[in-house]
């Protein structure tokens, strides 16, 4: 079978005589350190997942963004966000929020991105016809964080641990909640009408970014946002089964809508969320799987594809060969059953290009006929 065929098998469970499907995910500093171990593991182990790449992924109208996003210096985004980037080959941090106003009066400045919706789709149909691998959409939703980057990390906690009752008053979906999740002093009123507008505002854009890539030929939707700690969620699961459940929700029926998986992406320890990305009906989650441990999460086999991934903390960049065969085989128990399990890692800052190379090799030992 192709790459394709296998891919939706395996997040079907239908996947009886095939290997685990392959994704490896780099950072230009891979490229840039490791040129020849990188290009011995991608000949070896083809990828069988992949996102429309840039060249397949033309706008009709150009994108404001200024710099280089993997570059020393600074990067700014299609959102207006400002990246300082102090090391080359890989992503950068925001150090100057656009809304400083405690009551978001500048939120008005924010430069929502209508030039993502202005995609070339005859470009796309052209790339996801000419190859059998499985396409993910390549531009992104990423509500938690992308409101991080417009705010500031620290501003927008006290903005939810103040918890103005507008800003939870209604559901994404359309429909009024039946009981506000949060109750005591309202002493943010006005500042929780104007957050939840901009937000209402982020998502409506959101929601019309995936109905444009929804209409091409891609094979996926992918949406993000990292949620974990090493141990716990960053907030709390009330607030945001309140606040950003139903917006995942919307992003998952979209992808429904048009016949399309839908693949999600969180770092950190997400377990408390797990059972709600299942019952909106995510298709495959990448996570941190060793930060909650595969054993722990084996009750959700059959559920939810396991879209990697390896411990990239220790095992990948420190751990012996017998280290990075041993985790993989955890995975497998884990998860494996006619499915349920993507290969893939990250060939990031601080891998041992040998440990990448042996997590796909023991992953087609364990499963490939």
């Amino acid at each position: 079978m192709n790459s394709k065929e296998l891919v939706l098998k395996t997040l079907e469970g239908r996947n009886t005589n095939g290997r685990a499907p392959r994704q490896l995910w780099t950072l230009p500093y891979a490229e840039q350190h490791f040129p020849e171990q990188l290009k011995n593991i991608t000949s070896t182990f083809q990828n069988d997942i992949v996102e429309v790449p840039p060249e397949a992924k033309q706008y009709r109208t150009k994108p404001q963004i200024t710099g280089d996003f993997y570059e020393l210096g600074e990067y700014i985004d299609e959102w207006g966000c400002q990246f300082t980037n102090l090391q080359k080959g890989i992503v950068g941090e925001v150090k100057k929020p656009i809304i400083v106003d405690e009551e978001w009066g500048d939120a008005k400045d924010v430069h929502i991105p209508e030039e993502l919706l202005t995609i070339d789709t005859e470009k796309i149909n052209e790339y996801c016809a000419g190859t059998d691998q499985f396409v993910l959409a390549s531009d992104i939703a990423r509500p938690f964080e992308r409101l991080q980057f417009l705010r500031g990390t620290e501003n927008l906690f006290m903005d939810f641990a103040y918890h103005p009752p507008e800003l939870y008053r209604f559901s994404f979906g359309g429909k009024k909640q039946k009981k506000e999740p949060f109750t005591g002093e309202n002493s943010l009123k006005t500042t929780g009408t104007k957050i939840y507008a901009f937000i209402e505002k982020m998502h409506d854009f959101y929601k019309r970014l995936l109905e444009v890539w929804a209409g091409t030929d891609v094979d996926g939707l992918f949406f993000m946002d990292d949620w974990g700690t090493q141990l716990n969620l960053l907030i709390s699961p009330d607030t945001w089964k309140a606040l950003f459940m139903p917006m995942y929700r919307d992003y998952s029926d979209i992808a429904k809508k048009y016949g399309k998986k839908i693949f999600f992406h969180s770092d950190g320890n997400i377990e408390k969320i797990i059972p709600y990305l299942i019952d909106i009906g995510i298709d495959a989650v990448n996570s941190q799987v060793f930060c909650m441990g595969p054993e722990n999460l084996a009750q959700y086999q059959g559920k939810i594809t396991f879209w990697g991934e390896v411990d990239r903390q220790n095992i990948l960049p420190y751990g012996s060969k017998d280290d990075v065969k041993g985790a993989v085989k955890r995975l497998y128990d884990a998860f494996w059953k006619n499915g349920g399990a993507i290969a893939q890692c990250e060939f990031g800052i601080g891998a041992d290009p040998n440990n990448v190379y042996t997590v796909f090799e023991t992953w087609d030992q364990l499963t490939g006929n």
